[in-house]
């Protein structure tokens, strides 16, 4: 039997006119600016860094190599999408290949505010501050192009994501739910 599942989900929004911290990625790191020919590269990282936790269920395509392409597919041709807010992190060991192990793009909306559409570092890299260099190179990217303000979504459940945003000076203005067919799952 399919039934709905609804995800609680918080818009964060930050105003991008007072200064942040500049992007340094962590020794070992660095971000490398949006290409067309990396977007296989964002759809790995996407893919590694949600399959295995709860944002692939809100959204199932995150869970799947396949969707991951997609998904970077139609942001990066979605009017809006700003390459100066899309960005990759790559570990570059001195003994082995690159790895790529966090993604983030963004977007200008119709009312011309910055948004995230999905900050993603893999599990085996986090914990080094990919997270917040990544969103850092976002937001310099979103004022950049003259933006003044940016916002995201993020699942209620993630709170090292919230405690993120919030340290960056996000604030919570509304709760959403997200609904999703789902076979047999409680309501969260």
């Amino acid at each position: 039997m399919i039934g709905l599942t609804y995800f609680k989900r918080f818009r964060m929004e930050v105003e991008l006119g007072r200064v942040l911290a500049e992007p340094v990625a962590p020794d070992g790191y660095r971000l490398i600016p949006w290409r067309p020919e990396l977007l296989s590269a964002h759809a790995e990282a996407k893919y590694h860094s949600f399959r295995n936790g709860i944002d692939a269920n809100v959204f199932p395509c995150l869970g799947e190599n396949e969707g991951c392409l997609r998904l970077m597919r139609e942001i990066s041709q979605k009017e809006g999408f700003l390459p100066e807010a899309t960005w990759l992190a790559v570990q570059d060991p001195v003994a082995a290949a690159p790895e790529f192990c966090g993604t983030i793009q963004g977007i200008r909306d119709r009312t011309g505010m910055g948004a995230i559409q999905n900050l993603g570092i893999t599990p085996e890299h986090r914990g080094q501050g990919l997270g917040r260099t990544l969103m850092l190179a976002a937001l310099a990217g979103f004022r950049s192009v003259g933006l003044r303000r940016a916002y995201l979504e993020v699942t209620a459940q993630n709170d090292s994501a919230i405690r993120l945003y919030r340290r960056l000076g996000f604030h919570k203005v509304r709760t959403v739910y997200k609904a999703v067919e789902a076979p047999s799952m409680a309501l969260r």
